[in-house]
């Protein structure tokens, strides 16, 4: 294998109508106030349209209860104290926040020490070139078996990797992100998303029958044929678009030197190796066995085990073990301030998403406060209702109403649970299975989460990029990632519409259509 070079031939953006609409985007984005203040924003838009609307009175009936909802106004004394108690643990219970400040943390040591410029360079040094970009983003949906944790270590890990070649670094982070975010739910492996989503279906179609089961492998078939189509996707939308589009890179930031690695370091991997496997095999042995220690205590189940739920703490410590063994042993690290250094100033590098997460933590809080998400969520079920759409028509636009309420709820099971006690029964009465809303369903939820930016991490992937682009901002994102958008909205409706058309099952035992009494109901 030739050693790999790190020269990169100038390349000339194609001065074209489409690249010019990106342009377009990407400065009307970037009109956008910071990220901070545009939460701040919204957060005051929440408290007014609670005023507004629970002055006129709206309300709706909870599909899985069957209670009326009412919009809670917030402009009173009694929703001024809800804020001034809750301002704090707003920002302290904010789900992204432990994980990412805890990650980080954990990855801080393996970075500082050396070992993950080291794995760089030999992953570059080993591997065919023209592979990267699959990788990058094969790796980014395989991630989402790790809960969030794609965010937080693969995307700034591909910017580094690209730059290290010679290529753009956000081409790296954009094709990471949209392996990450973009293919949320596609994946080789089951998730805790899978059985949480699944609980959802089933209750939504025993209001049907009572006796229905929906397994969280409901959907696995299509699922994992879509992991291979998703990065098929995303390689092709890199390489013809986000590359011609970013150009050459010309940033102060320098790549991680390509040298061949010395025997320190070399040492230093062996140790890390051994020490890896080690791990594995505990991990192994808490997980294998039908009374493992890392599985559920009640239920022996390995998907809502501790070591998915907690898989973020299996992270920091593997970061910190790993990256201590690998710098004392390759001589980096001189002693045990070294690593409390490393993590110090990870947090030094992350005040701009504490700030971000603090305006965006109250804005999430006072829209669920006033149960306007709930309120948009089923108008908008209620109205897709009414039109009575049926067969492949009824897929895209289920598909599309999914994408639009991420605009508004970003937790996939927030939405879920309102959304599937209305639909999961009305489509089993069309004569459709609830593995199939739960599918269509899917495909909404992860194409529009790269082009939000209330998505929860969508500042962290800003923040990221402003490393190598000190004047990236929410547009600079957005017109990166909307042609994934598009393009995985369109390819992986189609690929629906091609699996629902041949009748392939979706998972194990689970069919296409409901059947009543035996017989289909079409």
């Amino acid at each position: 294998m030739q050693e790999t070079t790190t020269e990169q031939p100038e390349l000339e953006r194609p001065d074209t109508f489409y690249f010019r609409i990106l342009d377009r985007i990407e400065r009307i984005g970037n009109a956008i106030p910071n990220p901070a203040f545009l939460f701040f924003i919204l957060a005051m838009l929440a408290l007014l349209l609670s005023g507004v609307v629970s002055w006129a009175g709206l309300s709706v009936t909870h599909p899985g209860t069957g209670e009326e909802v009412k919009a809670v106004n917030l402009l009173t004394v009694e929703g001024l104290h809800k804020i001034l108690t809750g301002l704090v643990t707003n920002f302290t219970g904010f789900a992204p926040l432990g994980v990412v400040l805890v990650g980080i943390m954990g990855i801080a040591v393996a970075e500082a020490s050396g070992l993950i410029s080291a794995g760089l360079r030999i992953l570059v040094l080993s591997s065919p070139r023209r592979l990267l970009t699959a990788v990058v983003v094969f790796a980014g949906v395989i991630s989402n078996m790790a809960s969030d944790i794609g965010y937080v270590v693969l995307t700034p890990l591909a910017a580094m990797l690209f730059l290290a070649v010679g290529r753009h670094p956000l081409a790296g982070l954009a094709a990471a992100f949209a392996g990450v975010s973009g293919g949320f739910s596609a994946n080789l492996l089951l998730a805790p998303t899978d059985a949480l989503l699944a609980g959802l279906t089933q209750e939504g179609a025993r209001i049907i029958d009572p006796s229905y089961i929906v397994t969280p492998a409901a959907n696995y078939y299509f699922l994992a044929a879509s992991t291979f189509l998703v990065t098929i996707l995303g390689t092709w939308i890199t390489e013809k678009v986000i590359v011609p589009k970013l150009g050459e890179y010309k940033g102060e930031v320098k790549p991680e030197s390509l040298d061949r690695l010395s025997r320190d370091e070399k040492r230093g991997l062996y140790a890390t190796l051994a020490v890896t496997a080690v791990i594995v095999g505990v991990v192994l042995l808490g997980l294998v066995p039908e009374n493992g220690f890392l599985r559920d205590l009640k239920t022996g189940s390995v998907l809502r085990s501790p070591f998915l739920t907690g898989i973020i703490s299996f992270i920091f410590f593997g970061g910190v073990v790993l990256g201590c063994v690998y710098g004392f042993v390759s001589r980096s690290f001189k002693g045990i301030d070294d690593v409390i250094r490393a993590m110090e100033n990870s947090m030094r590098t992350m005040s701009v998403y504490l700030v971000l997460a603090f305006f965006a933590a109250q804005f999430v809080a006072f829209f669920n406060w006033s149960n306007l998400g709930i309120i948009l969520a089923v108008e908008g079920a209620e109205f897709l209702r009414s039109m009575q759409l049926g067969g492949v028509t009824l897929i895209i636009s289920f598909v599309i109403l999914s994408i639009l309420l991420d605009l508004f709820i970003g937790s996939a099971s927030a939405k879920w649970a309102v959304m599937a006690p209305v639909f999961v029964p009305m489509l089993m009465l069309l004569g459709y299975s609830p593995e199939l809303t739960q599918a269509c369903y899917r495909i909404g939820d992860s194409v529009c989460n790269i082009i939000t930016p209330l998505m929860s991490y969508f500042p962290l992937i800003v923040a990221f990029a402003q490393k190598y682009d000190p004047k990236a901002g929410i547009g600079t994102i957005m017109s990166m990632m909307m042609p994934y958008s598009f393009v995985f909205f369109i390819g992986w409706t189609i690929f629906l519409v091609i699996w629902f058309l041949f009748e392939l099952p979706l998972g194990p035992g689970a069919g296409i259509y409901y059947e009543f009494g035996g017989t289909p109901a079409q």
